[in-house]
């Protein structure tokens, strides 16, 4: 099979390996379609500390091609589009036993990250790739590849739009217009949330109101959180989602956040710098602050049925398509602070 392989941050070579062969419980899936990650390019720019060589690419989706002996073919069968859960965890410890596998601390000690001697990452890149079969799930033959590579993602902010509860009616602040900080402006429209966009770039700010945001501002020529104070009456936003890599703008966030509200920070932080909280105040004003790690077994399933039933579509935030031949083309388009979800099509 053919892979995209990191030798190196910046060096990536189309490769031919060994197609791997699936164990009894394991399907092969042949990759159709792989979207870049903002890891991704981090790791083409040689910001992570991830061994090398590496296959990149979490974000995938495929058809059955092959099947282990004790995979049960009344559910599964040749042929059928699927994606799998991506985080390889434990499923031994105390927080795999408890509902959130998404953040067990194994994951971080996988070959996803580190394999000294051998091939580190999450194989996407590739033509071919196992997953066991209790980590797969079956998508509708009607929705396309490209759109089915989003369920990563749109399972990573479904988690994050999980954790608040919204309500008919509440205002919700996002802050950040790219990617994931527009699904969560989708997510949340189709929660009833009146959505606020904070997101300095014009185009990005009309985007977010065709996707179901009522109200954009920007940031650059307003303080964010004065208005976020006139749009709501004084209140604040109930639900606050921080979808930047910027640690100043956490402050915002927590700022912006009414009283008993909650405040997401979603993304991880470049540089993870510690920022000064006025714990005083969060516990006169009884805000929550949480934070918002991969997707669940149970948002991956969502995110699967909310594609499958039509209920969303991501297209909109798909900014190209290139064959994976042309990988530093869409590297080069991805790298661009303006773009949203680039989609590699993993041709033959």
């Amino acid at each position: 099979m053919k892979v995209l392989l990191m030798n190196k941050p910046g060096d990536v070579v189309l490769t031919e390996l060994p197609t791997p062969e699936p164990e009894s419980d394991e399907v092969l899936l042949r990759i159709h379609a792989a979207g870049i990650c903002v890891n991704d390019v981090r790791d083409y720019k040689g910001e992570c500390s991830f061994s090398y060589p590496r296959i990149g690419g979490h974000e995938f989706a495929g058809e059955i091609v092959r099947m282990g002996s004790k995979v049960n073919t009344d559910r599964f069968h040749m042929g059928q589009k699927a994606v799998t859960y991506v985080i390889d965890n434990c499923g031994e410890c105390y927080y795999c036993k408890n509902g959130y596998e998404n953040v067990c601390p194994d994951f971080a000690h996988t070959i996803c990250y580190q394999n000294p001697g051998g091939i580190s990452g999450f194989m996407g890149f590739a033509q071919y790739i196992t997953a066991k079969a209790s980590d797969v799930y079956l998508c509708d033959e009607c929705v396309p590849y490209e759109k089915l590579a989003m369920v990563e993602p749109i399972a990573c902010v479904l988690n994050s739009v999980n954790k608040c509860d919204i309500e008919f009616g509440d205002d919700v602040l996002v802050i950040g217009g790219g990617t994931m900080g527009m699904l969560h402006v989708m997510l949340a429209h189709m929660r009833g949330a009146r959505v606020i966009l904070s997101e300095p770039m014009k185009k990005r700010r009309e985007k977010a109101l065709e996707l179901g945001a009522s109200i954009v501002i920007d940031p650059m020529s307003c303080d964010v959180v004065k208005k976020i104070r006139e749009i709501t009456g004084g209140i604040g936003a109930r639900i606050v989602f921080d979808t930047t890599a910027v640690p100043e703008l956490a402050l915002q966030a927590i700022d912006s956040t009414a009283v008993c509200g909650t405040v997401v920070m979603f993304s991880s932080l470049h540089p993870n710098k510690p920022i000064g909280v006025d714990l005083g105040a969060i516990h006169s004003t009884q805000k929550n602050i949480t934070g918002a790690q991969n997707g669940s077994v149970k948002t991956f399933w969502q995110a699967v049925q909310l594609l499958n039933k039509g209920l969303l579509d991501p297209a909109p935030i798909i900014e190209a398509v290139y064959d994976y031949h042309d990988f530093e083309k869409a590297m080069a388009c991805a790298m661009q602070p303006d773009t949203y979800k680039v989609i590699l099509n993993i041709t033959d």
